[in-house]
């Protein structure tokens, strides 16, 4: 599984699919997908042309919210947040062999993810960010370092952590590194910058 998320941005499809494809130009070999305020026609077409760019670019294309729309355009996964539908039912429409990833913000969310069985845990927000409504308590490095600590002592199953949320300095990742965690999540920093692609894939290395 790669360790460097992408997740879109940008309030118009032109501006979501620009920013798409400058990360996978620069080296991001997994882009998310995710436009909230999207209408649903211009959403579906987002999802089918960048489908087929992640293809043409090898890498992964996952789906936020959205587990019919993952599998109308037959992306490689969906991300779901806790208050979107079920693991397995995501499963049962997906199958087997696509990816699903859930929200996590405390360490009973991330038990629950475990218990799900889902594949990978996108856990935060590490730090204020403006791309979500709604915010979580802020957990920075001590708080993932908790709950990585408590995952370990209870001998939870083993699953990919994703920090995510207002990760916007390169020693802010290698610490979360450090610390255990899988990967991380990136939306504004790579969007501003693409070409910091390379430097973090390094780092992730």
């Amino acid at each position: 599984m790669e360790r460097l998320q992408y997740i879109s941005q940008g309030k118009t499809l032109r501006d979501q699919k620009n920013n798409m494809l400058k990360a996978l130009d620069a080296g991001a070999k997994w882009i998310q997908i995710r436009w909230k305020e999207a209408e649903e026609k211009d959403l579906y077409a987002l999802a089918e042309e960048i489908r087929q760019a992640c293809s043409e670019f090898g890498a992964s294309c996952i789906i936020n919210d959205h587990p019919s729309l993952a599998a109308a355009v037959d992306a490689d996964g969906v991300h779901l947040g806790l208050d979107d539908c079920s693991v397995a039912a995501a499963r049962h429409l997906l199958g087997a062999g696509k990816i699903i990833g859930g929200t996590a913000n405390s360490f009973a969310n991330v038990k629950q993810r475990i218990s799900e069985h889902c594949d990978y845990i996108g856990l935060g927000p590490f730090n204020y960010t403006t791309t979500k409504q709604k915010l979580s308590p802020l957990l920075g490095i001590a708080g993932y370092e908790n709950i990585i600590q408590q995952v370990h002592r209870e001998g939870l199953p083993p699953i990919p952590i994703f920090a995510i949320g207002g990760i916007s300095q390169l020693e802010d990742i290698q610490h979360l590194l450090e610390i255990g965690v899988y990967g991380v999540a990136l939306s504004g920093i790579v969007t501003k910058t693409p070409n910091i692609v390379s430097s973090i894939n390094k780092i992730l290395l």
